[in-house]
């Protein structure tokens, strides 16, 4: 995941991109991605951080929980 920080900050339309381990269970990682409009989130998919990192070498190790979501607004 370290490697794919930088490439995911890169693109177009990323606000920010933050990994956090759980204090909890050692094998429970919490992604999260903000990005300027959901199509910046989908051309993701495309970039070279989820196909050449993601893809082969986290997604074949992992239970993945996508969950789209919108600030709260208060």
């Amino acid at each position: 995941m370290a490697r794919m920080r930088p490439l995911c900050l890169a693109e177009d339309g990323c606000v920010s991109w933050e990994a956090y381990h759980s204090q909890e269970d050692p094998a429970r990682f919490v992604l999260v991605e903000r990005w300027a409009t959901r199509e910046h989130w989908e051309t993701h998919d495309a970039g070279e951080a989820i196909q050449k990192i993601y893809v082969p070498e986290i997604m074949p190790r992992i239970e993945r929980e996508v969950h789209p979501s919108a600030p709260v607004r208060l």
